[in-house]
This record gives C-alpha cells, sequence and structure tokens, in this order.
C-alpha cells in the first residue's frame, strides 16, 4: 500500500524529528520536515506539489488561493492552534482541502507577555549584558505597584494577564470593540473607552485578534496620546500597531518603550530598525515557543492526519 506524503514546514528549531519519534505514527505515513522558510510562492508550490498533508506551524507560511490553486495533491492543511488568519479558506473549501487545528495550552503567551513587561521596566536584558561585560549597575527600573495596567482585548490571555496584574496591585482597566462590564467584573478590572485605555496606560499590552477591524488599530495618532514614560507590549499579531508609525514614536520619545514578540514580517528582516532601537526588548515570535505547548501541537497534527486517514477529520476549522 502506498504511504501518503506529509510535510512539516517551518521547523526553525529542528525539534519537528525528536517531537515524532516520541509519538505513535501511523504506519502508512511518511513525513518530510522542512526546516527553512521559504517565501517565494514558485519554489513553495515546487516543494509541495507532491504532498497530499502539510501541516504548519502558526502563520509562518501563508496559503493563499494562488499556492493553494498549484498544489493539485493537497487534501489536508493543519495549522498548530485552531485559528489562522493566513490560510485562504474559501480557496481551500473550493479545492475540497480540509483544514483541520490542534489544541494549544493557554498560558505560555501570557506568561511571556510579563517576561516582556519586567524586562522592560527593569532593563534585564541591557544589564545581564552589562553585568558579562563587566559593567555594574547602570539603570534604575520601574516599578508596577500602583501603576495602571492597560489589556487591549480581555479574552482568555488578555484576562490571564490582567489577573497577574492585580496580584502585582496595580490598576487594571481594559478596552475592546465588544468588551462587557460582566466580563470585566469575572476579570476584576474597569472597563474603560479607548481613549482612556490609551491615555491612562503606563503599561499597554496588546491580546486582540488580527482582523479587518484590528489591523493598523494603533497609529500615529493612537500612539501620541499615550503618556510618553509609557510602554507598548504586543504579543499578539504585528500589524495590530502601525510599525513604522512605532518605530518613530520610540525614536522621538513619544512612549517610553516597547516589549515586542511579533512583527509585520517574520522572521525580522536583519536591517529592521527595531533591532537597533534601544529602548525595547524584542523576542522572535515565542509566544507559543514552550515545551508544552509543542507538545500538544504534534499530537493535534498526528490525531487530524489519523482523523483524516479514517475519513473522520478531527478539529476541523470553520472558514
Amino acid at each position: 500500500m502506498s504511504k501518503v506524503q506529509a510535510a512539516i514546514l517551518d521547523d526553525y528549531q529542528n525539534i519537528a524529528e525528536p517531537l515524532i519519534a516520541r509519538r505513535d505514527v501511523p504506519d502508512n505515513l511518511e513525513i518530510k520536515v522542512f526546516h527553512d522558510h521559504l517565501t517565494d510562492e514558485d519554489a513553495l508550490a515546487d516543494r509541495l506539489r507532491g504532498f497530499e498533508v502539510v501541516c504548519v506551524m502558526r502563520e509562518r507560511t501563508p496559503f493563499r488561493r494562488g499556492l493553494l490553486e498549484r498544489l493539485p495533491n493537497l487534501r489536508l492543511l493543519v495549522t498548530s492552534g485552531m485559528r489562522n488568519a493566513s490560510i485562504d479558506m474559501t480557496a481551500a473549501a473550493e479545492r475540497g482541502v480540509t483544514v483541520c487545528g490542534t489544541p494549544s495550552v493557554g498560558g505560555p503567551t501570557a506568561e511571556l507577555a510579563w517576561g516582556l513587561i519586567i524586562g522592560l521596566l527593569r532593563h534585564i536584558p541591557r544589564e545581564d549584558r552589562a553585568t558579562r561585560e563587566g559593567r555594574w549597575q547602570e539603570t534604575v527600573g520601574g516599578g508596577l505597584l500602583g501603576k495602571t495596567l492597560g489589556v487591549a482585548g480581555l479574552g482568555k490571555l488578555g484576562a490571564r494577564v490582567a489577573r497577574v496584574g492585580l496580584a502585582f496591585e496595580m490598576d487594571v482597566i481594559a478596552w475592546s470593540q465588544n468588551l462587557t462590564a460582566e466580563r470585566c467584573r469575572e476579570v476584576g478590572a474597569t472597563r474603560v473607552s479607548k481613549e482612556e485605555l490609551l491615555s491612562r496606560s503606563d503599561i499597554l499590552t496588546i491580546h486582540l485578534v488580527l482582523s479587518d477591524r484590528t489591523r493598523g488599530l494603533l497609529g500615529a495618532a493612537e500612539l501620541a496620546t499615550m503618556k510618553p514614560t509609557a510602554v507598548l507590549v504586543n504579543t499578539s499579531r504585528g500589524p495590530i500597531v502601525d510599525e513604522k508609525a512605532l518605530v518613530e514614536a520610540l525614536e522621538r520619545g513619544t512612549i517610553a518603550g516597547a516589549g515586542l514578540d511579533v512583527y509585520d514580517t517574520e522572521p525580522l528582516p536583519l536591517d529592521h530598525p527595531l533591532r537597533s532601537c534601544g529602548n525595547t526588548v524584542v523576542t522572535p515570535h515565542l509566544g507559543y515557543v514552550e515545551e508544552a505547548n509543542y507538545g500538544a501541537y504534534f499530537d493535534g497534527y498526528l490525531a487530524a492526519v489519523r482523523g483524516y486517514l479514517d475519513g473522520s477529520p478531527v478539529n476541523v476549522v470553520k472558514g
């Protein structure tokens, strides 16, 4: 019996093979792992043309209509997590491609958000570097007690971040387009307007889904209404913040700093100005990159493939 050919894309960290080796792989499945990241559609189409199954890691490689139309053998596309804005769900459905997702662990991105906040306020990356190079106490950090934490988006992740802020005895305020007072009461936050969120926050952290409504939500005008002592943290999606406007705000001191895990283009280009901004803490989209979460992803990949092979797809993502 011929084997089903499956590809796993964008394994930047060379973790796919060891994770697969610890799992029960169906005998009729042959897996090919690709460690590099291709952006050229022609190269991607050539690489993936023979595969019936493709597993993607989050939104590293988009699957737009043009690419899907060049993959005649593709029948199953599995994304880590249960949402992937970079897949054209309409085009996939038209071509008979089933899109499935995987379970994920709830906490890693919220934990990273606090790592960025504390790293930024206490200048941990800079002081770590200085200590290793023989210098001592170069900065005076900022604290959390009594400060105002602004949370844009009070879903599961935003609520986790908000509750930690309350534990630090911060004043926690929140806003999103559809946020209710009842939801704020559940979490312990105060609902405010978008304008209040921007003007009152000492730390503004973003936990919104990228959509037509949120793309470019924070531009030059919005950043200008923030306190010059405030910092912005984004672990959600880069395009929610106008990146050019953010760089200008950081360079001009319109805001005091930014902790960033997400960007318009990923991996972040080598010549990108955010790499050289001194008032930032930047990480390479690590929010979901956590041991237990990766385990859940790979269990989910195999569950989705088994369901496909059995004719009973699981965790199907609806467009």
